[in-house]
């Protein structure tokens, strides 16, 4: 059994979590095993989430004066928390794999922002994209032109010395010492066929 002391820490530490999060998900943890009490925690640890067993008048005293304050009054049965300081709908996600694994975990409400949430909402909130995935369409869209761009310079020197080529084979330019300006600026030779016939001959 806690000490004096030990709860009242449990109970600052609770506040302060309570009043930095922006995410706050109540749920019930009744006939979760051990095993599925594990799974359950690194699954949102995974997510930047902390997951918390508490006791009813525990939780409603740290939650008094933040966000939670609403969600977190007048409790009855067990009950659990998950929350979040930074993607609320990634923390949905994993509890929502979580409860499809797990039968005998459920949600019974939330708060998100200071708003209180059903159970409907953060099942729809999980369906969202997270923030990680918002990221990486935003930069895939951005660095998709720039891909193309890079690509069309890279081949600009060749596609020009292709070009330059075929037209001295056609004799378009008549000189030899322009054909040897271009080789020089080029830094590769240009074949004509003005050239390899005389090299014949």
């Amino acid at each position: 059994m806690k000490k004096r002391d030990e709860k009242q820490q449990d109970l600052e530490n609770l506040k302060a979590d309570l009043a930095r999060v922006s995410t706050v998900i109540l749920t019930t943890f009744k006939g979760v095993n051990v095993g599925d009490d594990t799974k359950l925690r690194r699954a949102v640890q995974a997510v930047g989430g902390k997951y918390k067993v508490v006791k009813n008048t525990l939780a409603e005293r740290a939650a008094a004066g933040t966000p939670a304050e609403g969600l977190l009054k007048n409790l009855t049965g067990e009950n659990s928390l998950a929350y979040t300081a930074t993607d609320p709908v990634a923390l949905a996600k994993a509890l929502t794999k979580i409860a499809k694994d797990v039968p005998a975990f459920r949600f019974k409400a939330g708060v998100v922002e200071g708003r209180v949430i059903s159970i409907a909402e953060i099942q729809q909130l999980a369906n969202l994209p997270s923030k990680d995935e918002i990221i990486s369409k935003i930069m895939f869209l951005l660095n998709a032109p720039a891909q193309r761009i890079a690509t069309a310079l890279y081949a600009l020197p060749r596609n020009l010395a292709v070009t330059l080529s075929e037209a001295i084979k056609a004799n378009k330019f008549g000189s030899g010492e322009l054909v040897k300006k271009m080789e020089e600026t080029l830094g590769a030779p240009v074949e004509s066929s003005t050239n390899s016939g005389e090299e014949k001959k």
